[in-house]
C-alpha cells in the first residue's frame, strides 16, 4: 500500500475515535480537531461528509480519479520510442529542443520525468545541501577546532601543520609542525591548550582515523567505539563533535589558507629550512603576530575554560592498552617484555589486569588501577626511582 493510501486509512480510524468521543461529550470540537491535527472548521466539514457518504466521504478523491491533464499512454510510449530509436545518450535539454522544434506540446520537466521513469536517462546526482553559516560560540573555551594541513612549507619538504584554535575568538592556542598528523600530535595540541588556559567544553574536528572510528567510508562516526584520543576526551569530560564536510570546518579552512599564503613566504624570507627552526619561529614570532592581527572579541564577556584542579593530564593524554601479567610478573607489549618490580602492596601481579601507558615521547608506564607500578624507557628498560626523579 502506498504511503498516501496508508495515511488515508489512519485518518479514517482516527476520525472514528475522535467522533465517538465528541458524540459522548468527552471532547469539544476544538479538542477533537486537535486530535486529528486539523482546525475545528475542518472537523465540522469531516462530520458533514461522514453523514452524507460515510467513511468513504473522507477519502481524498485525487487518489482515485485520474487527472484530466494526464498525458495518454500512447503519447508517452511514442516519446520514449523516439528517444530510444534516434537520440540515445542525448542530454535531456538537447533532446527537448528537438522535441519542441517538431511541435511537441509538453514541458521540459514532463519530458525529463518520462525519460527518467523509462530508465532511458539517469537522474542527476543530488546537489549539495543548502548550508547556513553557524554562529560563533559565545565564550572562549566553549568549542575548540583542531585540524592539520599538509603542505610544502619549505622547498622540497612537506610537513603537517597542526593548529588548535578557539571558535569564539579565532585565537590559535597551539601551532606546530610535525612529520605526520596523528594521535600524538592531537594530544600535544590539546595538552598545550589545557596547560595554558584550562579544560574546555567541546572539541570540533574532521573524521580522521585518530579522532574517530568510521565503520563505513564517508559515513557517520561510531561514538561508542572510541579511539585513543576519543577515550582521553571522554575521560576529561570534553564533548567531541565530528564535522561531515569541509564547509563545516570553514573557519579552520580559511585560517589554513592564510597560513599557506603567509607562512611559506615568511619562512623563505628568514632562510628557514628545518622543522626545528620552523617550530621555533612559529612560537616566538608568527603565532603571537597572527593572534594579534586576527583575534576577535567574543560575543559575551567571560570564559568557559575551567582549571585542571590536579587532573593527571599526562596520564590521560597518552595511549592506554590493557594487558594481563604473565607468571613471571612480566607484561608483553609489542616486542618488549616489561618486568614489574616487587613492591609492598602485593606479593605478585600474576594474571592481574594492568594498563600500559605509552606517552608521546615514547616512554612507558604500567598501572594497576590508579597506582603506577613502574616506568620504562622506550626500549623497555626499567627506570629506577632515582632515574625517575632526575627525569622529572
Amino acid at each position: 500500500m502506498k504511503r498516501t493510501q496508508t495515511l488515508q486509512e489512519i485518518r479514517k480510524m482516527n476520525f472514528e475515535s475522535a467522533l465517538s468521543l465528541w458524540n459522548e461529550n468527552r471532547l469539544t470540537q476544538e479538542e477533537a480537531a486537535r486530535m486529528l491535527g486539523v482546525c475545528d472548521r475542518t472537523f465540522r466539514r469531516y462530520i458533514q461528509r461522514y453523514e452524507e457518504n460515510g467513511l468513504d466521504g473522507l477519502m481524498d478523491k485525487r487518489l482515485s480519479q485520474a487527472s484530466a491533464r494526464k498525458a495518454p499512454v500512447d503519447e508517452v510510449l511514442a516519446l520514449c520510442e523516439r528517444y530510444r530509436a534516434r537520440h540515445t545518450h542525448w542530454a535531456v535539454r538537447h533532446f527537448y529542443s528537438w522535441y519542441r522544434r517538431d511541435g511537441g506540446p509538453r514541458s521540459y520537466t514532463w519530458v525529463k520525468n518520462q525519460l527518467q521513469a523509462a530508465r532511458l536517462v539517469d537522474k542527476a546526482t543530488k546537489r549539495g545541501a543548502h548550508r547556513k553559516q553557524r554562529d560563533r560560540a559565545a565564550l572562549p573555551g566553549m568549542i575548540l577546532h583542531q585540524d592539520g594541513s599538509t603542505h610544502e612549507w619549505v622547498p622540497g619538504q612537506k610537513w603537517d601543520l597542526i593548529v588548535t584554535m578557539d571558535d569564539a575568538t579565532n585565537e590559535h592556542y597551539s601551532m606546530f609542525f610535525v612529520a605526520q598528523e596523528g594521535t600524538t600530535s592531537s594530544f600535544r595540541g590539546v595538552k598545550e591548550t589545557i596547560l595554558t588556559h584550562g579544560l574546555f567544553c567541546a572539541f570540533y574536528s574532521d573524521r580522521g582515523s585518530h579522532y574517530w572510528h568510521t565503520p563505513e567510508a564517508g559515513g557517520k562516526v561510531d561514538k561508542k567505539n572510541l579511539t585513543q584520543f576519543g577515550r582521553a576526551m571522554d575521560q576529561l569530560g570534553i564533548e567531541m563533535i565530528a564535522a561531515y564536510s569541509p564547509q563545516a570546518r570553514g573557519r579552520s579552512e580559511r585560517a589554513f589558507r592564510t597560513h599557506q599564503e603567509r607562512l611559506v613566504k615568511e619562512l623563505a624570507y628568514h632562510g628557514i629550512t628545518t622543522m626545528t627552526e620552523a617550530n621555533r619561529y612559529l612560537q616566538e614570532i608568527y603565532l603571537p603576530a597572527f593572534n594579534a592581527e586576527f583575534r576577535e572579541l567574543a560575543r559575551e564577556q567571560g570564559s568557559a575554560f575551567v582549571p585542571l584542579l590536579g587532573t593527571p593530564i599526562d596520564d590521560i593524554l597518552c595511549e592506554h592498552y590493557e594487558r594481563v601479567v604473565g607468571r613471571n610478573n612480566c607484561v608483553t607489549f609489542g616486542r618488549l617484555t616489561l618486568q614489574i618490580p616487587a613492591d609492598t602492596y602485593r606479593c605478585n601481579y600474576v594474571k592481574a589486569k594492568v594498563r600500559v601507558h605509552r606517552y608521546p615521547d615514547g616512554h612507558l608506564a604500567i598501572f594497576h588501577g590508579p597506582r603506577k607500578l613502574a616506568d620504562y624507557l622506550p626500549d623497555g628498560t626499567l627506570l629506577t626511582t632515582t632515574q625517575q626523579e632526575e627525569a622529572a
